[in-house]
């Protein structure tokens, strides 16, 4: 482990623990400019976690300790994932100890640990985003590896850092496998981070809510980090979706000035898959919960369209 890959991994874990609250705060900007209402202030993600931290936790009576542990262990998913995407560097001492199937590993842990916490304590609402969530895991989560194993067989590894330095190299060129798989990640990402059109994040109502539905017996300090954790959900999937199909700009190993120069370039690319973000809940309408099944088998079959497209290429050169 060089000084240099422990500046990088020190730095990578910052940004994204700084820039997951700021991309939340900017979607919801761009989002309130497109509906022609006054945008909230980019800050107020940071605001709203300081106001919950020191605010005391209200836990239910009969809350076991998996209620209490469970949003520290989703926090440590989600920070654990942003350390091992390759956002500045791929000089990342934690990334040859985890690859893209235990990155989805890690999406899936969370999500059964905060699953079991919201049907802890007991209530109908937390046993109907359980299900609901359990339901959108089960179909986005083989999407999502037919995507990265996609981008693996142009790479020939299941490391994402191997995969960012191979397809950083080559031309500027359309490749069809990644066009598939691009739309099928898009279609997932929405899915997974409780977006539109399968959830919306500002929605309260009880028929139509799904993560909201998990994570209404929080409060205080816990709540705080469940929000965070959810704003680091985004910013990684974000981060993941740039590595496969805009992964230039990251700095490679033994590169400090390049180091220097993927921050800046980062935040550009953020602010322009962001504002993206927003146009696309902007236009879309919120669909029935019983529509999701249709809208992530189609993107699990646009992945594996451009798994075969691939294979199909490869066979003809």
């Amino acid at each position: 482990m060089t000084a240099l890959g422990t500046l990088s991994q020190v730095l990578a874990i910052v940004a994204a623990l700084a820039l997951a609250p700021l991309l939340t705060g900017w979607v919801n900007m761009c989002r309130a400019w497109l509906q022609n209402r006054s945008a909230p202030s980019l800050w107020l993600p940071f605001r709203t976690l300081h106001k919950l931290f020191h605010k005391d936790s209200v836990v239910a009576t009969h809350a076991s300790p998996l209620f209490r542990a469970v949003p520290y262990a989703v926090f440590g998913c989600m920070a654990l994932a942003g350390a091992i995407v390759p956002t500045l560097s791929t000089e990342l001492p934690l990334a040859p100890a985890a690859d893209a199937i235990a990155l989805v590993g890690l999406f899936a842990l969370a999500r059964v640990f905060l699953s079991l916490a919201a049907m802890d304590i007991g209530t109908a609402f937390g046993s109907l985003g359980a299900r609901r969530e359990m339901l959108i895991g089960f179909l986005a989560e083989p999407a999502l590896l037919m995507v990265l194993f996609s981008a693996s067989l142009i790479s020939q590894s299941t490391s994402l850092t191997t995969i960012v330095e191979t397809l950083g190299h080559r031309e500027l060129a359309i490749y069809p496998a990644l066009a598939f798989s691009a739309v099928a990640f898009l279609m997932v990402s929405l899915a997974e981070n409780a977006r539109v059109p399968v959830d919306n994040p500002a929605t309260h109502l009880e028929l139509t809510m799904i993560h909201e539905a998990l994570i209404l017996e929080y409060s205080g300090r816990h709540l705080a980090l469940i929000e965070w954790a959810a704003s680091l959900k985004l910013f990684v999937y974000s981060c993941i979706g740039l590595a496969l199909f805009m992964p230039w700009g990251v700095a490679e190993a033994q590169a400090p000035l390049e180091l220097l120069l993927a921050l800046p370039v980062l935040v550009a690319k953020l602010a322009v898959g962001g504002a993206g973000l927003a146009v696309l809940e902007t236009l879309s309408a919120k669909m029935r919960i019983f529509r999701v099944p249709e809208f992530l088998a189609s993107a699990f079959l646009l992945a594996v369209i451009g798994m075969l497209v691939h294979l199909l290429l490869a066979a003809t050169a």
